[in-house]
């Protein structure tokens, strides 16, 4: 449990760290997200290939791991687009309804009962996000993209957990990268022209970023969370990467000064969500050594 611990943790930093490369990269948010996607999946493709652990599945797997691939691109999509139209600070601070919406989701999906502490816990950080939206509403359409990402971010995890027990972290990350990829090309004609861009191939500077993106973020980061889905649950996880804020902003106070922009509504809100997420981790210590001294 403590190795998985790390691993998540150091997943939920690299998770945090994207957002400042989102802001780094000029490019427009939906073909950010397909170039790496694409990268990504070329990448691990080739790996896989040459360590001779590629794996070929049947059509009605490919399906299922593409279709979690394609709420990935979406999740992606929004949560770049979040940042585009807001800030880092509360593009990230955004992500915190993910354990509000995994209490309600992850029950339904996975048919067991609703957890009410679960839902007090998701229910501050919703209150969080509220106290920021009340004081920043020029960043409305941000904080709406937040919003839906946050909500496509609680689904992955779920159904990643029923994923691995069929299939190695690599080779879900490789499936699921590649139906991203399928995915946006067919989004991205409609969501241009909602959205314009106002070019569409990389510059230098973006293909350096794209990378560290891609290789670092990405394929080392999905791995690292896929193995530590093995042994933790879905909403813990999910509640971990409540802490994907708090390092992201960190790093956006250090990089782009955004604390120089940010009033006293937007630390309030950043306390509930801090609290939600220590409260978590308490329940899931205590709930450990519960279990350690009943098999004792």
């Amino acid at each position: 449990m403590k190795k998985a611990f790390i691993q998540l943790h150091v997943a939920v930093f690299l998770a945090g760290f994207t957002a400042i490369l989102g802001k780094l990269i000029t490019l427009h948010e939906g073909m950010l997200v397909w170039y790496r996607m694409l990268i990504t999946a070329v990448t691990l493709m080739a790996l896989l290939y040459f360590k001779k652990e590629l794996q070929r599945l049947s059509l009605k797997n490919i399906f299922k791991i593409f279709s979690v691939g394609a709420i990935v691109a979406l999740h992606w999509l929004t949560f770049y687009g979040s940042i585009k139209y807001s800030n880092v600070s509360v593009s990230l601070t955004c992500l915190s309804a993910i354990g509000f919406f995994t209490a309600f989701l992850d029950p339904l999906i996975m048919k067991r009962r609703i957890d009410i502490t679960e839902v007090f816990l998701g229910m501050l950080a919703i209150a969080g996000i509220y106290l920021i939206f009340d004081f920043y509403p020029q960043y409305k359409l941000g904080i709406l993209f937040g919003i839906i990402s946050a909500m496509l971010a609680s689904l992955f995890p779920i159904l990643n957990k029923n994923l691995l027990k069929e299939f190695s972290p690599k080779t879900v990350t490789l499936y699921e990268m590649c139906g991203g990829v399928i995915a946006l090309t067919f989004i991205m004609p409609l969501y241009l022209k909602m959205f314009p861009a106002e070019y569409y191939f990389p510059t230098i500077s973006d293909w350096l970023w794209l990378l560290v993106l891609s290789w670092l973020c990405t394929v080392f980061a999905f791995i690292l969370s896929l193995n530590a889905l093995k042994k933790v649950s879905p909403f813990t996880a999910n509640l971990a990467y409540n802490l994907e804020p708090v390092y992201g902003i960190i790093l956006a106070f250090i990089i782009f000064k955004e604390n120089k922009y940010l009033s006293a509504g937007f630390y309030y809100g950043l306390g509930l969500i801090l609290l939600a997420v220590i409260l978590q981790m308490l329940r899931v210590v205590w709930k450990a050594r519960g279990d350690r001294r009943i098999t004792e």
